[in-house]
């Protein structure tokens, strides 16, 4: 049966990619798509940073929800929502419930992208993009069910058409990804007309001598530390409406909606 389902999750997303846009023919023998190539370990050639080596990790992509996503939160100071009230923060935020197409940039081992297939209904998909084959392979192994699909795509040239998707997601991984901003403004370029994009990242503080300590601490791991009014900017910049933004120690959960016209 899990054969099937991840067959018919790729005839899906193969659907909603567009031909003008890819540099090479899918290749879908590791169980999700794979525009990027090369050799499994080296990131399709993208910068690398210590916390951006880490996500090619195979090892990282094993234990990422209980060892390294729980260990970084503890060292970042993160003192809000557990995993599980990230992801239903998320879907709720997305206003997921029904046939929509969703877009999870980053997604790593899939923790986030099956949870919101399990919210759709119909002819729905999640997507779930990431440049990190061995975070895919940990997602295909654990995370396929119905209206899942997983593709290896550079976030920064997503081969999608504009308005592609109802909902666009990134949770704890803009501040790791080269080029953060375009990214951003990728998922916005797909991001449909009434659709909702739901952001969690890093937050520099507004007292010097913590916006200092983090500075740091992003110089020393490859973490971004954005500023307050960054990603909101952005997003108001894009047309943008609805916007809410909430401050939880080191963390910003940021969410928007594109108007209908």
């Amino acid at each position: 049966m899990t054969d099937a389902v991840r067959a018919r999750g790729l005839a899906s997303l193969r659907a909603l990619l567009d031909p003008a846009r890819l540099d090479r023919e899918p290749d879908d023998s590791a169980g999700y798509l794979d525009l990027l190539g090369g050799s499994p370990g080296d990131g399709a050639g993208q910068p690398r940073t210590p916390a951006q080596r880490a996500m090619q990790s195979s090892l990282v992509a094993a234990v990422y929800q209980r060892g390294w996503r729980n260990g970084l939160n503890l060292a970042m100071g993160l003192s809000g929502p557990s995993a599980d009230e990230e992801r239903r923060g998320a879907v709720r935020a997305l206003e997921l419930d029904g046939e929509q197409r969703v877009l999870d940039v980053a997604c790593g081992p899939g923790n986030f992208t099956h949870v919101f297939a399990g919210a759709l209904r119909g002819d729905g998909l999640a997507v779930g993009l990431d440049a990190s084959a061995p975070m895919l392979a940990r997602a295909v192994a654990e995370h396929v069910v119905p209206r899942v699909a997983y593709l290896r795509a550079d976030g920064r040239r997503m081969p999608f058409p504009d308005a592609s998707f109802d909902a666009v997601c990134c949770y704890a991984a803009l501040y790791l990804v080269p080029e953060p901003f375009t990214v951003l403004v990728e998922m916005l370029r797909v991001l449909a007309p009434g659709g909702r994009i739901a952001l969690m990242t890093s937050y520099r503080g507004s007292w010097e001598p913590q916006r200092a300590a983090r500075t740091v601490l992003g110089w020393a791991s490859g973490m971004r530390m954005f500023d307050r009014d960054e990603l909101t900017g952005v997003l108001r910049a894009s047309g943008l409406v609805d916007i809410h933004q909430q401050l939880s120690g080191v963390v910003q959960f940021v969410n928007g909606r594109r108007p209908l016209s």
